[in-house]
């Protein structure tokens, strides 16, 4: 059980948390190979039906891509789902894995190849078990040497270990990253808010 501390900090930590990842997310901008995100925009526009999946975090990432792209009027299932259909060959796969090596993402990677569909990976490894067997990779850096920064008294870790922890840095990047593609697929569609509202959950 995590002992409560009953002081009140000056928020200094969140904030140092959010301009860290601001400074992130500039770089991995500034890093995109445009040539791999035009290949994965043809993959989805081109698909009978877009398949996304992830573990953990990376997957709740996924489902939220998904959404959108329900929204945006594609077909789109989340793997693992009860009522996801079967894959076809004319199907297009998303996986979402910060290492590229998650043996439950990288294994589902082989068997969407072994079927003849195409397979978009988003991860901070190309030189992975997933990245090497995909058809396209988009490259998201997540935690690198350089992200370390200086170790302190206080942490005895760099600063993306606490401000940061784990796979943060990739998932929060990923995140953006798909919503900004979302955003290129309402400009080549030409799908309206208006369109996007109306395939919205009215059962919530």
């Amino acid at each position: 059980m995590i002992q409560k501390r009953l002081e009140v900090t000056d928020c200094k930590y969140l904030i140092s948390s959010m301009e860290l990842m601001a400074r992130h997310l500039k770089k991995v901008v500034a890093e995109l190979d445009r040539q791999s995100i035009k290949k994965m925009l043809e993959h989805i526009i081109n698909a009978r039906a877009v398949f996304v999946m992830g573990a953990g975090r990376s997957g709740l990432v996924g489902r939220a891509f998904a959404m959108r792209l329900m929204h945006l009027g594609f077909t789109a299932y989340v793997v693992g789902e009860s009522t996801t259909p079967a894959l076809t060959k004319e199907d297009t796969v998303v996986a979402i894995s910060g290492s590229g090596q998650t043996r439950s993402i990288a294994n589902l990677g082989k068997i969407t190849k072994e079927m003849g569909a195409k397979l978009i990976t988003i991860t901070s490894n190309e030189d992975s078990e997933l990245g090497r067997i995909s058809d396209t990779v988009v490259k998201i850096p997540g935690r690198t040497k350089e992200d370390v920064g200086e170790y302190d008294e206080r942490h005895l870790r760099g600063e993306f270990a606490y401000l940061t922890p784990l796979g943060t840095s990739f998932e929060t990047s990923a995140t953006v990253f798909l919503d900004g593609v979302i955003a290129e697929l309402i400009h080549i569609t030409g799908v309206s808010e208006e369109d996007l509202k109306s395939r919205h959950n009215k059962l919530e």
